[in-house]
């Protein structure tokens, strides 16, 4: 299991002989809409789309995971797992196979599983998802805002979780993306042997109002104490953008 942080909610995974581009963003600069004064994001460091990718997963249908600049320089023949809200963006960009997974719905891609699990809710109506993949005997949970399915509860344990470890907050709002007592509670949950953080900011150039009024609460260092407390043997980390972090022999 090889799993690759390209920045903002990009990742490269490889498990088994899958390459797995996740949530990518690779062209132009990231904002909501037509909003660079509330938030615009551009990468410092130029990073070309991987090659060689086999499938492309999409958590939610958001622009900073579902980045349609950079999906139209795709290729349109990879097929695309994504949520429902992902799914039409892909579907409207002309993608061949778009498979839309709603909660525990459950697809297989050559000899790795995805199944998707209840993620962020975006406003009354839209779901987004995580995901639970599985290979041979690993197994990988994916939910990039910390907003985990109560139904993770009796799943049982899996090997390595990315999620928000610490709680990233708005004044009056609090928390946007969800760590802190919530990975230690997932934790509790999944036990996993490996838990990495995501959303970080690298080395990007942030713009607009948000960043300005956005702070990260606790430290990894103090969460780590908390699990050492419960006796939980998971180990968080922060990984260094486009280093890969080689678990099998971990996992």
């Amino acid at each position: 299991m090889q799993l690759t942080w390209l920045e903002s909610n990009t990742w490269l995974w490889e498990l088994g002989c899958t390459r797995i581009l996740v949530d990518p963003w690779f062209v132009g600069a990231l904002t909501f809409g037509n909003t660079p004064w509330l938030f615009q994001a551009e990468r410092s460091r130029p990073c070309a789309l991987p090659t060689d990718v086999d499938v492309i997963l999409l958590s939610q249908g958001l622009p900073d995971h579902c980045h349609e600049p950079t999906l139209r320089a795709c290729d349109r023949a990879l097929p695309v797992i994504a949520s429902p809200s992902a799914a039409k963006v892909a579907q409207s960009l002309g993608f061949e196979t778009v498979i839309a997974l709603r909660p525990h719905q459950t697809h297989t891609y050559r000899d790795l599983t995805i199944q998707a699990t209840k993620g962020a809710s975006i406003g009354s109506r839209q779901q987004e998802n995580g995901y639970i993949l599985r290979c041979g005997s690993q197994t990988l949970y994916y939910e990039p805002h910390g907003c985990h399915d109560s139904w993770l509860r009796t799943y049982g344990k899996v090997d390595v979780v990315i999620t928000p470890l610490l709680d990233v907050c708005l004044p009056v709002v609090g928390a946007i993306l969800k760590g802190g007592k919530t990975a230690l509670e997932l934790g509790q949950w999944l036990q996993p042997k490996v838990m990495i953080t995501t959303a970080g900011n690298g080395s990007l150039r942030l713009q607009g109002w948000l960043p300005r009024l956005l702070s990260v609460k606790g430290t990894l260092e103090e969460l780590q104490a908390q699990f050492q407390r419960r006796n939980l043997d998971t180990r968080l980390v922060e990984p260094v953008a486009y280093t890969p972090l080689l678990l099998l022999a971990e996992v």
